[in-house]
């Protein structure tokens, strides 16, 4: 059994090989169970913004082939499952649509032509760089402000005379990118529907009406283009919603015929992923999909160049400021690298196929945001200097990323110690994988079983490990 052992740690260790194992058995014991099987996963990965694509062409050629190799190479973190926008975002340089004539329902007039400077680019260059490939889903955060009722890019609701027309933008968009060469795997109705307190490009839906807007108007309109074959997923917002939305969109089978799966963020709380609603989607759903597709350090700008930070309790959030009062213990202060290894480990272990995170890279503002709305991507850059800071949350994605590759299979484990955080899967070449998290400062040692092999080893204090066994 060949073993290799990768650790991230708050002393300083990036990806580092450990090669030295303890010769005394421990009395921790973490033992695999192939037998036991779960979800398959999809992958893991980040979203291609224009603010990431227009940072990424005011550095080098260098340091741009740099990053992108990072998060794409087979040698980097080989992404698997990406995002990125329909129309601008708040990670936008200013608002677009890519239509905006209220006479043209057959968008004969359709352009994606505010994507070609910075998104487009970014993402042919990442395939190009990307051995196996990965697939994209494509999220609007608004409709053009003239297919609303408050002829707005913030908030207000679809007008009912462009239901037909926003259905066709969808299969507008995904042929247009076809052209360019780029395959959409799938599509989110709306980036959080429930709405932003009014502060960026929104649009507002009830699960009812987003249910219904695919069973009458998208379901059939990307079965007549035929793109059926294109995922759709519900919802796109927090988990602390998402039974309430589930129970719409599974309510029957002609409620959920179009719909492939869930989209959910991991916004309403610091440290809380939610077990029980993500178990109670997937009963509902049927075996859909899935899929984690917005995570980031918000309402913060990032730390340049000082990994201690990032094991630090210092980082903030907006739900603080948004929560009631009685949900604002969810909002506590917390410890960067921890919130991103808890909630992918928490969601891989509550069936969740796939984990995006949201901007690969930001500059030392933490935008560019039309809005300022100031978040931390893995990759921060100073485009001035040209300089690149990989902070402690892109190794952190690795680990997971890297490893866990798409096809894989969660498989059952027990742990005897309650305090390592734990999960596991099988790749399709046979390979395990086992991504743990200690918090404790202390190192600890444990016995890692898997049939009639054991192997004890050791993971430092504040640390991040994977451990990848492959019998072959």
């Amino acid at each position: 059994m060949k073993i290799e052992v990768y650790e991230t740690s708050s002393a300083g260790n990036h990806l580092a090989i450990i090669t030295e194992f303890p010769q005394k058995n421990s009395e921790n014991n973490i033992s695999l169970h192939p037998e036991e099987t779960f979800q398959e996963i999809l992958g893991f990965g980040g979203s291609f913004t224009e603010a990431s694509g227009y940072l990424l062409n005011q550095l080098s050629q260098e340091n741009r082939t740099k990053i992108l190799e990072a998060y794409f190479s087979e040698n980097g973190a080989n992404y698997s499952l990406t995002r990125t926008h329909i129309n601008s975002c708040d990670f936008s340089l200013s608002q677009y649509a890519y239509s905006d004539d209220p006479d043209d329902f057959q968008l004969e007039k359709f352009s994606i032509e505010p994507d070609r400077d910075d998104i487009i680019p970014m993402i042919l260059e990442a395939k190009a760089i990307s051995p196996q490939g990965f697939k994209i889903i494509s999220s609007p955060w608004t409709a053009p402000p003239y297919m609303k009722d408050n002829n707005n890019w913030v908030g207000g609701k679809l007008i009912p005379e462009y239901y037909d027309s926003w259905a066709l933008y969808f299969a507008k968009y995904i042929q247009a990118y076809q052209t360019e060469g780029i395959d959409i795997w799938g599509i989110t109705l709306e980036n959080e529907p429930l709405g932003n307190s009014n502060n960026w490009e929104s649009m507002h839906y009830t699960a009812q009406e987003m249910t219904d807007f695919v069973k009458k108007y998208l379901g059939p309109k990307m079965e007549y283009e035929g793109l059926e074959n294109v995922k759709i997923l519900g919802y796109d917002q927090n988990r602390d919603e998402l039974k309430k939305w589930v129970d719409v969109m599974y309510a029957d089978k002609a409620s959920s015929k179009y719909i492939d799966g869930t989209a959910i963020h991991w916004y309403a709380s610091t440290f809380e992923v939610f077990p029980e609603a993500l178990q109670y989607a997937h009963q509902k759903a049927h075996d859909d999909y899935l899929i984690q597709t917005e995570a980031c350090i918000d309402a913060q700008v990032p730390v340049w160049h000082d990994d201690a930070w990032y094991w630090k309790k210092e980082a903030t959030d907006w739900g603080w400021t948004w929560a009631s009062e009685d949900k604002k213990y969810l909002h506590p202060k917390y410890v960067p690298v921890y919130r991103y290894a808890i909630d992918i480990i928490g969601c891989l272990n509550n069936w969740v196929n796939g984990w995006i995170d949201w901007n690969m890279v930001l500059d030392k503002q933490g935008g560019p945001n039309w809005f300022e709305n100031w978040c931390i991507a893995p990759v921060i850059v100073d485009p001035e200097k040209n300089e690149v800071y990989f902070t402690p949350l892109y190794y952190t994605m690795v680990h997971f990323s890297k490893f866990i590759r798409p096809g894989a299979k969660r498989i059952g484990w027990k742990s005897t110690d309650a305090t390592l955080l734990v999960t596991a899967v099988q790749n399709p070449d046979g390979s395990f994988v086992v991504v743990l998290l200690n918090q404790e400062k202390e190192a600890k040692n444990f016995n890692l079983q898997l049939e009639n092999f054991t192997k004890t080893i050791a993971i430092d204090g504040e640390a991040l490990q994977t451990i990848v066994l492959n019998p072959n």
